[in-house]
């Protein structure tokens, strides 16, 4: 106390005795504001603050061969109004690190439209059709990085951690290297990625990732407070959180600036001494991707075809995976569909990885919200109870054997539970998402959904997977309108289940690899 008593003495002495410029740099707790530039300046006895009258101030310094660290998921939490005013500047040459890249017209896709950006470093391409013309055109590198990866990576450059270890992407491209991220014109690889050491720990492979640091980060926050403070609503807050941290210079745009005080200290999710310059954003279009909200009660059901009635079997026997008090993750299309068929009697917690637990049913029109979507982009809702979170504490559940079940689809899986589902090389590419952080936890139960057979009745249950892989020997489960495989990571597929009027005979006729019958094999059950 009597450090505190003398502390507090001189410091009244020193502000008696000191005027001018230097006297402004001794305030801390409630910063004074001043105009030039455009910006007013809180400041510290260390940094600045800046308070920035528009966007097109706050971005105007940004040079050519600046890699940005871009906020957002899908289009939701974008800061759209700095992305609109770096898109004036002409600034080219760029690397931007982001989730995604917004979509053809909007977000980040204007920066990929006038050739701004040089490289992405993300984990999704989407629905982004320029993106993924460049990328294949050889006109756009692209590092395509898992997304627990990346938000990790983020995190750990902002924390001051070179380098950490994970298992995602053990025994994919992402480790053995090679992965192109350019093409050359005529289709073949100008660059590709490097590998990556590998190390085992208590008998598990896992390989070294590097951490991501930026030079500007372009955030979008809900409100800050005037000493620097922000915070975020709802999924806005995704990547937006962990970028704060990772960069030179973070640029925070808000909807509202509020006095200090506004924030009970304990509700803020950035404290000020991350945030570099903030503006207040004029208008937001906030565009959704997918509204998506419940049916009418008298909508009138479509009639149903017969890929309808291939999908709704394997949902219903999908739904049957799920217990009492469980925590999962559904991936998009089958496995979120599945969750319409739980048991009335059972509670399950649903988690997405853009950072919500506790994911609710679509919302009627009037309950539509843009800072409210799941990973697949869609608005929802959530129920009583639900908590919201950054991505990179999201992949820390999915990552730390949190979840109990982990369901989505497939292009191919392996006898010894391989995956792949998400590239095609040369053709399709829409980048792995968060899928191969989901398969990477050896306590979570993975089950794969997915139509027997592709198109043509070409095989996609296999020997060896011949598309590059999710993830390795991952697979605890297949459940196809067919047939259900339980798969034992060395002895191979089991088949336990098998759709009525079919017999094993029938399943091994449109499976490419054998596999065991069960003594106990039954017809396969529907909810």
């Amino acid at each position: 106390m009597a450090a505190f008593k003398a502390l507090y003495r001189a410091e009244n002495i020193l502000f008696k005795n000191l005027s001018g410029p230097g006297r402004v740099k001794l305030i801390l707790a409630y910063p004074k504001l001043s105009k030039a530039c455009g910006c007013y300046f809180s400041t510290s006895s260390q940094r600045s603050l800046k308070f920035c009258s528009d966007p097109a101030d706050a971005v105007k310094d940004i040079p050519n061969g600046s890699t940005i660290l871009v906020g957002g998921f899908g289009l939701c939490g974008i800061p759209e109004n700095l992305i609109n005013s770096l898109l004036k500047t002409g600034v080219k040459g760029l690397t931007a690190v982001s989730n995604n890249a917004g979509v053809d017209n909007f977000g980040l896709g204007l920066l990929l439209k006038t050739k701004q950006i040089k490289r992405m470093i993300s984990s999704y391409v989407g629905e982004n059709a320029e993106f993924e013309r460049q990328y294949l055109a050889g006109e756009l590198e692209v590092e395509l990085t898992p997304q627990g990866t990346l938000a990790e990576k983020i995190r750990a450059g902002g924390a001051g951690i070179p380098a950490f270890f994970t298992p995602t992407g053990y025994g994919t491209l992402i480790q053995e290297g090679g992965a192109p991220i350019k093409y050359n014109k005529d289709g073949s690889i100008a660059i590709a990625s490097e590998k990556r050491e590998v190390k085992e720990f208590n008998g598990r492979h896992y390989i070294m990732e590097k951490a991501i640091t930026g030079d500007y980060a372009l955030v979008k926050a809900w409100k800050a407070d005037k000493a620097g403070n922000i915070i975020f609503r709802k999924t806005a807050r995704n990547f937006n959180q962990p970028m704060c941290k990772a960069a030179k210079t973070t640029i925070v745009e808000v909807e509202e600036v509020v006095d200090v005080g506004t924030f009970a200290a304990e509700d803020i999710h950035i404290p000020s001494i991350y945030v570099h310059r903030i503006v207040q954003g004029e208008s937001y279009e906030k565009r959704i991707e997918k509204r998506t909200v419940q049916k009418k009660q008298d909508e009138k059901p479509k009639p149903k075809k017969d890929s309808d009635i291939v999908r709704e079997r394997i949902i219903r026997r999908a739904a049957l995976e799920f217990e009492d008090g469980m925590y999962a993750n559904l991936g998009i299309g089958i496995p979120t569909l599945a969750s319409n068929f739980i048991k009335p009697d059972i509670t399950v917690h649903f988690q997405s990885e853009n950072g919500i637990l506790g994911l609710g049913p679509y919302p009627t029109e009037d309950m539509v919200d843009a800072d409210l979507i799941n990973a697949g982009k869609e608005t929802v809702t959530v129920l009583p109870g639900a908590a919201y979170f950054a991505s990179d504490e999201s992949f820390g559940m999915i990552r730390g054997g949190h979840l109990n079940l982990t369901m989505l689809g497939a292009m191919q899986v392996s006898k010894y539970g391989d995956l792949a589902n998400w590239m095609i090389p040369g053709k399709m590419v829409k980048g792995m998402g968060g899928a191969m952080d989901l398969v990477s936890s050896a306590g979570t139960k993975v089950v794969v959904t997915m139509e027997h057979s592709a198109k043509g009745g070409k095989h996609k249950i296999l020997e060896k997977c011949n598309l590059p892989l999710t993830g390795k020997q991952c697979v605890d489960r297949i459940i196809t309108e067919k047939a259900v495989f339980d798969v034992d990571k060395t002895k191979g597929l089991t088949l336990i289940e098998v759709a009525e009027g079919l017999t094993p005979d029938d399943i091994k006729a449109c499976t490419g690899t054998d596999f065991e019958v069960s003594p106990n094999l039954r017809t396969m059950q529907q909810t």
